[in-house]
């Protein structure tokens, strides 16, 4: 079985001397793992970096065992914020969300392309809230949706913070995410808020059900906006 793509690199681990066993998040194939001999060398160890986006060619012999890759640069994503302590923590995460999340081998087009315009958007002044948008696209097009407009009104401040019930559980979200627009100003009380939301209904959903830790980059950039 042989394919070509373009994806982002979810995680990578040590494999023998000289290769790594890497996770890509493909545009075409979902998630998928192989091995990359050569990894650790210099030149491609340069590029093969967390949440940069890679060419993939991909061959295996058994669709049973894991296949082999090889792979070029397509985009550098890590280094544009290798100095910006928040945005390479959302970076971590999201990448760290998806391979947790994702199964093997299915593909999510959605997922994918939500990704692709968060990122091609992350150097905003309000990226972070684009990372919280995005991480309630990705609950629903996993299987969940908060139908949190319900709760719209007309009345609202775009900074008041609303009490929502979902399953029986209150929480406290900011109205602009209701609304669905994004503030021209917020303060870290209402960031740190509206991330506790997203993290609390990937915990209950998702996490916890199937016995699943909550990525430690996840719990990192929520602290950076207390």
């Amino acid at each position: 079985m042989n394919w070509e793509d373009e994806g982002y690199l979810l995680s990578k681990r040590k494999f023998r001397e000289n290769a790594n066993i890497i996770n890509v998040f493909t545009n075409t194939f979902g998630k998928v793992s192989g091995i990359v001999y050569g990894g650790n060398s210099r030149k491609i160890r340069n590029y093969l970096q967390i949440s940069n986006k890679i060419f993939i060619f991909y061959t295996s012999k058994n669709e049973n065992k894991i296949g082999y890759f090889k792979t070029e640069l397509v985009e550098p994503i890590s280094p544009k914020y290798f100095n910006d302590k928040k945005r390479s923590a959302a970076l971590m995460s999201l990448t760290s969300l998806l391979n947790v999340l994702l199964p093997e081998s299915q593909p999510y087009k959605n997922i994918y392309n939500s990704l692709e315009k968060l990122l091609q958007n992350f150097y905003q002044d309000q990226w972070i809230i684009l990372f919280v948008y995005w991480e309630l696209s990705l609950i629903k097009e996993l299987g969940f949706d908060t139908n949190i407009s319900q709760y719209n009104s007309e009345s609202y401040d775009d900074n008041k913070l609303v009490t929502i019930d979902i399953d029986n559980s209150k929480y406290q979200i900011p109205s602009f995410l209701i609304k669905n627009v994004i503030p021209t100003t917020i303060n870290n009380h209402l960031i740190k808020k509206s991330l506790i939301f997203t993290r609390s209904i990937m915990l209950n959903k998702f996490f916890l059900p199937n016995n699943l830790n909550l990525p430690k980059s996840r719990v990192l950039l929520e602290n950076y906006f207390n």
